[in-house]
């Protein structure tokens, strides 16, 4: 399937060049449409009772999409949802707040942004496993996997459009992001697998990286098994860090974007994941020290 990007800078009132960051919107499928700032992506579905949105992204980055929804679609926005609590996603929620859009996010994510004192706006509607968004004849499926990265994370089906949009746990095209800070790997994996055992989607969209299919979610899937398993072996093996970022190449997946640059790094977080929360340097069964 060929995408409609509309990604002609100044000459197209869908994107510009504001200081160093560029936004820029493009049209998945549908009503359901992709917006970006800089590496950072959010969606948005648009029907006739109104608009849903979701990450803000940042304070600028709202206000830039604020505008762009007004011109361009002459609705209100209604919702805007956040996919987890990480501010690089949630900032800049006031924007939309203020006029009177419900906000919505898991409780696990709400209770972070409320005790952090995150800049965006608090949640007004919350859940703990699913929500479904009415908007005309559309809807918006929100679906807690458990956990997989930061708090709170959720999946975003787009209805009837079948668009799925999952930030930061799933990304196509490109490497977990280097040590994997605020990762659970195995709460990705497991997260993953009973993502692709639910019902069939036509089009993935991610907070990073590429828009994908079904097979490229599955590539990624079987990257995080094959690299937990291999740390996991060679820690019972009793390897250390450096041994093991040394060793461990996996070349079944070096067509991944930042493959060589941050397989070390992801060689260290599953590692230190697996000391920290999995307290392998306390295994009676391990004659080593990590």
């Amino acid at each position: 399937m060929k995408y409609l990007a509309l990604i002609i800078l100044l000459c197209n009132p869908f994107s510009l060049k504001a200081d160093a960051t560029q936004y820029r919107i493009l049209h998945i499928k549908d009503n359901v449409y992709r917006f970006t700032a800089d590496r950072h992506h959010s969606a948005f579905m648009v029907t006739d009772a109104g608009i849903f949105i979701t990450d803000p992204i940042s304070k600028d980055a709202a206000s830039w999409l604020k505008q762009q929804l007004a011109s361009r679609f002459k609705v209100p926005v209604r919702y805007m949802a956040y996919s987890h609590n990480h501010i690089d996603h949630t900032a800049g929620g006031q924007a939309f707040a203020q006029d009177g859009v419900t906000v919505i996010a898991h409780q696990l994510a709400a209770d972070d942004l409320h005790m952090t004192k995150a800049p965006t706006a608090l949640p007004d509607v919350t859940f703990t496993d699913k929500l479904t968004v009415t908007l005309a004849d559309s809807q918006v499926q929100l679906s807690y996997y458990g956990t997989n990265n930061g708090r709170g994370n959720v999946a975003m089906r787009f209805m009837p459009a079948n668009v799925l949009f999952v930030v930061d746990w799933i990304v196509v095209g490109r490497m977990p992001y280097k040590n994997l800070p605020g990762y659970d790997i195995q709460g990705m994996i497991q997260s993953t697998r009973a993502l692709l055992a639910g019902p069939p989607f036509e089009i993935f969209v991610g907070g990073h990286a590429e828009i994908g299919k079904r097979a490229d979610i599955e590539h990624y899937l079987s990257y995080l098994e094959a690299l937990y398993a291999a740390v996991r072996d060679g820690m019972l093996e009793g390897k250390q860090l450096e041994q093991l970022q040394h060793e461990i190449k996996l070349p079944a997946y070096s067509g991944l974007r930042m493959y060589d640059e941050w397989l070390p790094l992801n060689v260290e977080g599953v590692y230190k994941t697996l000391v920290d929360s999995s307290y392998f340097n306390f295994r009676p069964d391990l004659q080593t020290t990590f």
